[in-house]
């Protein structure tokens, strides 16, 4: 049961090798960054889940992921360059669903390799082929089939789908995606959006992502004059400014979360500090201002400050997720991961049912009733927003098509290349992974935990022959006494500047490397804030007090990456079973023992 609680403002939290694989290097005839990334992805299927990570991950094949497409047109027919009978569907087969389908898309490629999953790969080729099909023999943009380049909303789509076409290049490699690519964002047009953080702005800029990692796979020098451009202009150089004068507006949350990441994108490729340097000003306002104990901001659908029952809309935690994971790409920095491990493990677990055959829309730090707040249904997307159904909300279809994008871009991320030619383990969580390290030596690691859920990892080392590489181990900044052992022998457990312990020898077949993270309970104290008066006119269903200055003051339980939350006995992920009791607080009374 998804359900957490509250009383007087306290909160409770309570093969060998696959396909493809990479070396860290630049391919040749590719695009050099002028500051190198501290990571590089490995291409889809190089990581593999294990243990409960991939009960997950098959979960989400057998449920939502595997079949959103058999369950509503918008994923049956989106992208197909007819109508489909949906809210705010053009005529033409544009609107909505190509953003709502868009991101399932991504999800489903993403998993089918995650999984070496043949079903899932031929519904997603069967999707996606015809739009590569439909750039290469014409189109102007991946929506094929109109005449003229996408704006508006529907550039924010297309950027979506962008991501998706570069996870199925990274995948297999084919030239003939990779040309469509090239060819629908060499010629994309300027201006593309702009980074206002006022109201809901789907910017086209988002689709800088696809775009530079394409110049970065053609060295197509096209591709990089556009994406400066499209930055260089006055109004986006204006918001990057402001954002470096701590000035932000609590705006829609999704679209905040997307915009962030985006002067960071271009950072390693105009060596701008500046532009590294707003984005994290954005996300330290987003922590100081909007946070929520999950790990995620509240979005109701805006911005809503920090309360026991502010909400979440899951497609926050989709792409919060992913602009955490290009600041850690770019950065190197272990306060990325240490993040995203918190909100993967509380926030992307919390609104989706076990089984992955029902999600819910938004989720909430607490709760007191099933199927309610205290304060009235969200304006949008109303009432039954907080329910468990398979579509998780019938008539506003976003967040169950991101949420297939958690799992594998997690997954993808637990291990990642260096520029000196060895690996990094980033992310935390039992799987396996397949890559070239060193002078082109294969090597498969196996990852053996219950992580989170124990404190110790152990790491297989196989490499197909002896070879020295490094191999580099994130320490969490919530563990205080690491423990790092190779082939029983203790190492220096002290991590460098960016929080990783480098372990650089010499490797043989058999080689283990055990780390202990050992965890402790942690509180967490904090006061709620008011409701941003700039969201007063969105917000106006709610009473006048939620807008008054307030500081009630919560506690959170952490222990390690895990919050912790009452379990509640149910039927069903909406149904508690009955005579449960479940309405509890935490008693933080400081005079007594």
């Amino acid at each position: 049961m998804r359900l957490r609680l509250l009383l007087f403002g306290v909160l409770c939290m309570l093969a060998w090798m696959p396909a493809r694989t990479v070396r860290a290097e630049t391919p040749p005839g590719a695009g050099e960054p002028l500051v190198k990334p501290a990571f590089r992805p490995l291409p889809p299927g190089a990581v593999e889940p294990a243990g409960w990570l991939r009960d997950w991950a098959e979960a989400a094949r057998d449920g939502i992921t595997g079949h959103l497409d058999e369950y509503h047109a918008v994923f049956g027919d989106a992208w197909k360059g007819t109508q489909v009978k949906a809210p705010n569907a053009a005529a033409d087969g544009t609107g909505w669903p190509l953003e709502q389908c868009s991101y399932w898309l991504d999800g489903l490629v993403r998993l089918g390799y995650v999984l070496h999953d043949e079903s899932l790969l031929r519904k997603a080729k069967a999707r996606l082929d015809p739009i590569i099909d439909g750039v290469n023999q014409g189109g102007p943009s991946f929506i094929y089939w109109i005449s003229n380049s996408p704006t508006g909303f529907n550039s924010w789509a297309h950027s979506h789908m962008g991501r998706a076409l570069v996870a199925y290049y990274e995948a297999t490699g084919e030239k003939r995606i990779l040309d469509a690519l090239d060819k629908a964002y060499r010629s994309y047009p300027v201006p593309m959006g702009n980074l206002e953080l006022t109201d809901v702005n789907v910017s086209g800029l988002c689709n800088l992502d696809a775009l530079l990692e394409t110049y970065s796979f053609t060295g197509d020098k096209r591709l990089l004059e556009r994406a400066t451009s499209a930055v260089q202009r006055p109004e986006v150089q204006a918001s990057i400014q402001d954002w470096l004068q701590g000035k932000f507006n609590p705006c829609h949350a999704v679209c905040a979360y997307e915009l962030i990441r985006l002067p960071a994108l271009l950072y390693p490729w105009t060596g701008e500090p500046r532009y590294l340097e707003a984005t994290r000003h954005a996300f330290q306002w987003f922590e100081h201002q909007h946070l929520l104990p999950y790990g995620v901001t509240s979005g109701e659908e805006f911005l809503s400050g920090v309360g026991a029952f502010r909400l979440t809309e899951t497609c926050d935690v989709t792409a919060d997720l992913w602009s955490s994971l290009w600041m850690y790409r770019i950065t190197g920095e272990r306060s990325w991961g240490d993040d995203m491990e918190r909100a993967f493990f509380n926030a992307a677990a919390a609104p989706v049912a076990r089984d992955f055959q029902t999600m819910c829309y938004y989720q909430s730090p607490n709760r007191i009733q099933p199927e309610s707040l205290p304060s009235g249904h969200p304006l949008c997307p109303g009432p039954g927003c907080l329910r468990f159904t398979r579509l998780g909300y019938p008539g506003v279809l976003c967040c169950v098509g991101a949420v297939n994008r958690i799992l594998p871009n997690y997954i993808m991320h637990m291990w990642m290349a260096t520029d000196d030619r060895g690996l990094a383990a980033t992310l935390y969580g039992p799987c396996s992974v397949s890559a070239f390290v060193g002078a082109h030596v294969p090597v498969k690691l196996a990852c053996e935990s219950c992580y989170p859920f124990e404190d110790t990892i152990r790491v297989h080392v196989t490499p197909a022959q002896r070879a020295s590489f490094s191999l580099y181990f994130r320490v969490p900044a919530w563990c205080r006494a690491p423990q790092l052992r190779v082939n029983g022998t203790s190492i220096k457990s002290v991590p460098d500047d960016h929080g990783f312990v480098r372990i650089e020898r010499t490797w043989a077949p058999g080689d283990t490397v055990t780390l202990r993270f050992p965890m402790s309970v942690q509180i967490v104290r904090g006061f709620e804030t008011e409701y941003p008066m700039a969201n007063r006119q969105y917000f106006g269903f709610k009473p006048d007090s939620v807008f008054a200055s307030r500081r009630l003051p919560y506690e959170s339980i952490t222990f390690g990456p895990l919050l912790f939350a009452l379990p509640i006995p149910d039927l069903d992920p909406n149904t508690p079973m009955p005579g449960t009791r479940w309405q509890f607080a935490l008693d933080n009374d400081p005079n007594k023992e």
